[in-house]
């Protein structure tokens, strides 16, 4: 693979990308966007204003792609999250236990996130990048790419790029399906699960006498009631800052008006988020979100052209509120540079190793939302509701025991496989079934708490 090598897109699975391919010759990056010089969102990714989370699986894989960058991003003010121990968090079991840490998760801007890898990785001389740039058709046929035609967004001017390797990794909106079935590929078979859900999200400055390491703090959002899920979430992120991301499925989402956010927030289970951003100062307009369906594209079941591959949301996304995107685009990068050391340019070898990565993320998102009222793509079948009757009594077990709810983040997490729970000290857990815990108060220590203001005021 001597010859160039073309990714499309320069968001961070673009990136991550070019960093592996790059040890293997040159790259070039089509962006359509411009790159602002600060950490500061752009246009190009969609969803920049709104919380993100690395989970540990995606820490660790982060920093095995680019050494070095996870303390970097720790060193410009992004928070290393103890889990469970830095979390407060609610579900229909009741407060989560803190116990002390077993994973670390990272919490920062998705601003900061972009920039710091888009520096690493533009610092490699093999890497070059073409921004302002459509990528608007593959070259080839049915059996072989060799290239792409892009097209400079001010001049209009259209180039070829040849390469031996082309990489999509434009995202939700990837018009690879298209470009396939132009050259006399079979359709992509195509999966979608959509609760509806929409989020809207808005940026504070923590008060003066919060801790400066301030806990994630959410509400989760209860399927299988029969009423719309609805929940908020608290990412403390850099520069003493918080984004608060307040979600609904169908039939319940959030205006994006400061004063009904603030009651939206007040209105969910707890009203501990309305209380928190009560005493925060907003740093900017609240700020909406639609495009949150599950849908993947089943790449590994087409007979894709040699020399092409898919990467990251462009193959499958979740619904963003469980927090796994940018960790298993991670994991899918980390899956594509073994595949390369093994198999070289074998590309339908290596894009079964890149799909694989999101199984189980895709079971554990469209599984719970197949369960709201009102979901479009798919039916819930009984399967779907003894799954999340298990994973219930599994919580429940885990709030009374610290191993067994280590073995249950391992996968929620993406730092094991969901099997770790079929353990004995987990079984022998189950057959002591307990009720639910108590919802009364969050769990925050006594520094937390004195931030929350008057609890029984906004439960009014």
């Amino acid at each position: 693979m001597g010859v160039t090598a073309v990714v499309l897109g320069g968001g961070l699975a673009g990136m991550l990308v070019a960093s592996v391919l790059a040890e293997r010759g040159p790259v070039v990056v089509v962006e359509r966007d411009r790159y602002p010089a600060e950490a500061v969102e752009r246009k190009g990714v969609p969803q920049a204003h709104h919380g993100h989370l690395l989970l540990p699986g995606g820490v660790r894989r982060l920093d095995a792609l680019l050494p070095g960058l996870v303390d970097e991003l720790l060193a410009r003010g992004a928070q290393r999250l103890g889990l469970p121990e830095d979390v407060v968090s609610l579900s229909a079991q009741g407060w989560a236990p803190r116990f002390p840490a077993v994973q670390h998760a990272v919490s920062c801007s998705r601003a900061l996130l972009d920039h710091a890898v888009r520096a690493r990785v533009l610092a490699d001389e093999r890497i070059a990048v073409r921004t302002g740039t459509d990528a608007e058709e593959l070259r080839g046929d049915a059996a072989r790419i060799g290239g792409v035609l892009v097209r400079d967004r001010e001049t209009r001017r259209a180039a070829e790029l040849p390469a031996e390797l082309v990489v999509d990794a434009t995202g939700r909106g990837s018009r690879a399906p298209r470009w396939l079935t132009a050259l006399g590929v079979p359709p992509v078979p195509e999966e979608r699960v959509d609760p509806g859900l929409a989020y809207a999200t808005r940026l504070f400055r923590a008060p003066e006498d919060a801790p400066e390491h301030f806990p994630n703090v959410s509400v989760q959002a209860s399927p299988g009631t029969g009423r719309p899920g609805r929940a908020g979430v608290l990412f403390p992120i850099e520069d003493r800052r918080w984004l608060v991301t307040l979600s609904g499925t169908r039939g319940g989402e959030p205006p994006a008006d400061a004063d009904g956010f603030a009651a939206f927030a007040r209105a969910l289970p707890h009203p501990v988020l309305g209380a928190l951003i009560a005493r925060a100062d907003p740093l900017g307009p609240v700020r909406g979100y639609r495009n949150t369906a599950n849908h993947r594209r089943r790449y590994e079941r087409t007979r894709l052209p040699s020399g092409f591959l898919v990467v990251g949301d462009a193959v499958g996304s979740t619904n963003p509120t469980y927090g796994q995107g940018m960790s298993v685009t991670a994991a899918q990068v980390v899956a594509l540079r073994a595949a390369l050391r093994e198999h070289g340019g074998d590309t339908r070898r290596l894009q079964r190793a890149i799909t694989a990565q999101g199984r189980t993320s895709w079971s554990a998102a469209a599984g719970q939302d197949v369960l709201y009222p009102e979901v479009l793509g798919k039916r819930p079948g009984r399967a779907d509701v003894l799954r999340h009757r298990f994973g219930k009594r599994l919580e429940r077990a885990g709030a009374r025991d610290p191993e067994v709810f280590a073995r249950l983040l391992r996968g929620h997490t993406l730092t094991g496989s969901p099997a770790a729970v079929l353990h004995p000290r987990v079984l022998r857990a189950l057959l002591r079934d307990a009720p639910a815990r108590s919802t009364a108060e969050p769990p925050f220590t006594e520094a937390e708490r004195a931030v929350l203001g008057n609890l029984e005021e906004d439960r009014t």
